[in-house]
């Protein structure tokens, strides 16, 4: 799988490039950021499945250092709710299905006083939006595995796994047992990633059979 750090890739180049889909953002663009790959639309993702790609769904909307949407995770229990009503919006819109999770991204390395304190509020208020089992988290071992322990991510069909799609970022070397996804490629200001074409692009490692794509009946 990949995830894109710059620009769209399209359908054609992720096939020929040998990948089994992409994980695509459904949440809007934050005002002054340039993507042109969120939210996903219902064109492109039915180009990735007409082309017989994988989809599967991630909320990012905010970022650290961005004064004005800073990360998602500080919104609380109110910004978790109204968080996961536009990733619900936007995922059906693209044509997800209701079986399937949306990953929401704690996109730095936080600690446990703040995941217990703030990000864990966050995720109870999506919980009371998507229900628990389709709710899943994006960030490094620490924090995927305090979400597990919590009880706020889903489980996989595949047994032994949930709804964690770990980065190896801030993450030591450590992996998550119940990872469904490893972002084992990222596309820094030193690594240029992978690139498709000249696209550069973040790379997943699938780690279940049941890794949160649309096109799984559960």
């Amino acid at each position: 799988m990949i995830d894109f750090a710059e620009r769209l890739v399209p359908a054609d180049q992720v096939a020929a490039a040998g990948f089994a889909g992409v994980i695509v953002y459904v949440s809007e663009l934050r005002p002054g950021a340039t993507f042109d790959f969120k939210p996903t639309t219902r064109a492109y993702t039915d180009a990735l499945r007409a082309a017989g790609l994988q989809v599967v769904s991630v909320y990012q909307y905010g970022k650290p250092g961005w004064v004005n949407s800073p990360s998602d995770f500080t919104r609380g229990f109110a910004g978790g709710v109204a968080d996961a009503k536009t990733a619900l919006r936007l995922h059906n819109a693209a044509g997800g299905p209701e079986s399937a999770p949306i990953f929401f991204s704690v996109d730095e390395d936080i600690a446990a006083d703040t995941w217990k304190n703030v990000a864990l509020q966050w995720f109870k208020g999506i919980n009371s939006v998507l229900g628990v089992p389709r709710t899943g988290i994006y960030g490094g071992a620490r924090q995927v595995t305090w979400a597990a322990n919590d009880g706020v991510i889903g489980h996989s069909t595949t047994p032994g796994y949930q709804w964690a799609w770990q980065t190896k970022a801030w993450s030591g070397g450590a992996r998550a047992p119940m990872a469904v996804l490893f972002q084992a490629t990222v596309v820094t200001a030193s690594d240029p990633g992978t690139m498709i074409g000249d696209i550069h692009v973040d790379e997943d490692d699938i780690l279940a059979p049941d890794f949160g794509q649309w096109d799984l009946a559960r």
